[in-house]
């Protein structure tokens, strides 16, 4: 299910957008072609019990609560809560489900109103900024280049560090320093270069002074040596915040992606739960079975032997969030496509590098006096690698040997320089520190983090650049210095992180659903009244940024109401423009507009267009596709679906046949010529016919089967009807003459309902049944 508005306040243009925080709300089907809660009701038809199994977070049992909802009706006992059960796994395995089954527990309804919490708040606030700053920058501005401008509590606050970081780098001012750099001569030929205990110097007159102090010193002698055994500590166990940051940091996947390849990974068996917390393992869990699991694999299966044989080191005890164990495998992989393989390969180290043993090493620390500055040489000697072998890209360099000495030895100093350097600015985010960030605020949960991530990129707030740096645009800039100067509330994580510890205290059973949702609400109503008054504020950023509407675009059609040529803005939103009526028009996106013919809209005087998108096309005219002149056509309808009487673009004109996918129209698309096809005006059936033709046109007649008559005229070198025929009228479903010059592209249609249009009057009529040639024919021109 997803929440929404009921109906009437989804229009954008006739609801304040302020209406929104106390606007009613209904939960509707997320895929109502699905039918889910149908077949679900069917499904438990006279059940004793219910049983759910859902994924084992918040939003599973939110989801539990809808599986109830659904089917209590359904139920022998009526959905009494004594017969239903809540199963509690991690994995997709016969232990854990057997587990779980033996277990079973009760759904938890404070996790579950605390997900219709969030849910409600995110639509309000996120609906009612998003409506209102949409509505009046893309009013004013034709290059954002963003089709929504829209707010989110977590989206916002997600995009505030990106631009923070930015505006870090922006005011950054290099600054010099300079540091001694000492080179010595080792008697096997070898040179070696001291790091300067002072570090840096901001002075360059100091800086000299010292350098002056120590020059023509020729030895630098060994004051002290220290060879430290240290450890490199294998990893904590898997959490999903730590796999989306390795996916983007080593992987070089958005966080998105691999947690999209994660549940696929999951459902297919081959890892357990990946939306966990908890980097521990807990005292339950088979350790050794599991990692038996990968002894066999090609990559790493004779370091999984060698720890098998060694022993199996105690994990490192890391956090236990309640939820569930951390990210492991659960079965060696079969074929797998290249990412899936990959996210599924570091799963596997990552877990057999938990069991490992620490990498050891040896840090070698020698101190040196050159006169009276002290000098230092450092060096690591790998001794075990340990879980190294295994995260090979952790490993260090084996070959690496650190020259010995002994104190009071003294080594020829070869050169000594005074080196000039400037501080640098810090980089872009990555979206590994940017998911740290986020998790460290509580923005978003595991779940959500990377939908906040990919979203800032899609609304064209950010970019994301090479070694997957997120680098904001001028549109994500302005935005959040105009957040910054109008209420800095709105983008710091802070008001968020608020939030979340108050659901969390719902989910607890601390705190009351309807108190927390109300005190949450108004605050933000509040803030959204402000943002409103000062809007001017984002306005004056916004100007130094972008071009007018009146600026922008190229001259398109002319309007119909003063003559004068609209400007058709591509960037997106596309639109059209007239800056003399100061009006702004909507129309089709993700294709192609042109002029159609010079031809004009019969009600308004508008210049018809043509929009394409390489398969489908239709004419529209600019002022019908934002005000509908009927009560049966909807906000951006094209000629397509226009009822005029008259005009020889509309439905009327060149309807042919009721669409069976979809209850459409399938209409002649009047200027496809010489590729003629008939569309449906709602859905992707396409059907391409009589190529080459000079002319189709629909007459004002129907074929026993109740679908339109087609006139065809070719022109006499380029015809394709039998015995050289110039022109032929017939119906495109049962003339034979026609099978060969059709064809279906996209989706079969069939004849056999015994519905279809007639043009002129729109009535149906009941087909006649096709004979046994026309049956092959309605299998659709096959």
């Amino acid at each position: 299910m997803a929440l929404d508005f009921i109906g009437k306040y989804n229009n954008w243009d006739s609801v304040d957008p302020v209406e929104l925080f106390s606007a009613p709300t209904e939960k509707k089907e997320a895929t109502p072609k699905l039918r889910m809660p149908g077949f679900l009701a069917q499904e438990a038809k006279g059940s004793d019990y219910l049983v759910l199994w859902l994924d084992c977070d918040k939003e599973g049992e939110n989801i539990c609560f809808e599986v109830i909802h659904a089917v209590q009706n359904s139920m022998k006992y009526q959905g009494n809560p004594d017969y239903i059960y809540r199963a509690k796994f991690s994995a997709i395995t016969e232990k854990e489900i057997k587990g779980a089954m033996a277990n079973l527990v009760r759904p938890n309804e404070n996790e579950a109103r605390s997900v219709d919490a969030r849910q409600e708040l995110d639509l309000r606030i996120g609906c009612a900024f998003t409506r209102y700053q949409t509505k009046f920058f893309q009013g004013k501005y034709g290059d954002l280049d963003a089709s929504l401008i829209s707010y989110g509590p977590c989206q916002t606050p997600t995009l505030g560090f990106c631009v923070k970081r930015h505006d870090e780098i922006q005011t950054f001012k290099p600054e010099p320093y300079w540091l001694i750099e000492a080179k010595l001569a080792l008697t096997d030929g070898r040179k070696i270069t001291l790091d300067w205990d002072r570090v840096r110097c901001f002075e360059k007159d100091v800086a000299s002074m010292f350098l002056n102090s120590i020059k023509g010193t020729e030895m630098a002698q060994v004051v002290n040596v220290e060879n430290k055994e240290k450890t490199k500590a294998r990893p904590l166990a898997l959490n999903t915040v730590e796999l989306m940051r390795v996916g983007s940091s080593l992987l070089g996947m958005s966080p998105q992606n691999v947690m999209q390849i994660a549940e696929k990974l999951y459902t297919q068996g081959y890892i357990s739960y990946p939306r966990t917390e908890t980097t521990h393992y807990p005292a339950s869990f088979d350790l050794t079975g599991t990692l038996k699991i990968l002894q066999n694999s090609n990559d790493i299966g004779a370091e999984v032997k060698a720890i098998l044989r060694d022993g199996l080191s105690t994990p490192r005890k890391g956090h236990d969030a309640g939820d569930h164990p951390p990210i492991t495998p659960m079965k060696l992989a079969g074929e797998l496509d290249k990412e899936s393989w990959r996210v599924y390969d570091y799963i596997c180290r990552h877990f057999a590098s938990t069991l490992a043993r620490d990498c050891k090493y040896i840090l070698n620390v020698v101190k040196f006096m050159i006169g009276s500055e002290p000098f230092t040489l450092t060096g690591k000697t790998l001794t075990s690698p340990g879980y190294t072998s295994i995260l090979h890209w952790q490993s260090l360099p084996k070959n690496e040997v650190m020259p010995t000495f002994q104190i009071d030895e003294e080594i020829p100093v070869q050169e000594m320089k005074l080196i000039e350097r400037q501080t640098g600015p810090p980089d872009y985010l990555t979206e590994a520190e940017l998911i740290t960030l986020m998790e460290k605020h509580g923005i978003g949960t595991d779940a959500s983090i990377p939908v906040h991530i990919n979203n800032i990129c899609q609304r064209n707030y950010v970019k994301v650049g090479s070694g997957r740096k997120l680098i904001p645009t001028a549109l994500g800039i302005v935005l959040v210095h105009g957040y910054q100067k109008i209420d800095i509330d709105l983008v710091l994580p802070t008001m968020r992180s608020a939030v979340e510890k108050q659901l969390n205290l719902i989910a607890q059973g601390l705190a009351d659903f309807h108190s927390v949702l109300s005190h949450t609400v108004e605050i933000f109503k509040q803030k959204f009244l402000y943002f409103v008054t000062n809007i001017e504020g984002m306005d004056q950023l916004f100007e130094v940024t972008f071009s007018s509407l009146a600026d922008s675009g190229k001259p398109q059609s002319r309007c119909g109401k003063c003559r004068r040529y609209l400007k058709y803005i591509q960037t997106k939103p596309s639109r059209l423009h007239c800056s003399h009526c100061d009006e702004t028009y909507s129309v089709p996106q993700n294709g192609n507009i042109r002029i159609y013919k010079e031809l004009r809209c019969p009600l308004d005087d508008f210049e018809l267009l043509w929009w394409s998108n390489g398969s489908k096309s239709f004419p529209f005219c600019p002022y019908c596709y934002n005000s509908p002149p009927f009560k049966d056509m909807k906000k951006g309808s094209g000629c397509d679906l226009c009822t005029h009487p008259t005009c020889p673009q509309s439905l009327i004109a060149n309807g042919l046949s009721v669409c069976l996918e979809c209850e459409g129209i399938l209409v002649l698309d009047p200027g496809s010529g010489p590729k003629w096809k008939i569309c449906c005006n709602k859905c992707d059936v396409i059907v391409h016919l009589f190529d080459d033709a000079q002319k189709v046109s629909v007459e004002d007649r129907k074929c026993e089967c109740g679908a339109q008559i087609l006139k065809v005229e070719y022109k006499e070198e380029k015809t394709k009807l039998p015995d050289g025929l110039t022109e032929m009228s017939g119906c495109v479903f049962c003339s034979m003459e026609f099978a060969p010059l059709v064809r279906s592209h996209r989706a079969s249609i069939r004849t056999k309902s015994g519905r279809s249009y007639r043009g002129r009057g729109g009535s149906k009529h009941k087909q006649r049944k096709p004979k046994d040639k026309m049956a092959q024919l309605a299998a659709y021109f096959v």
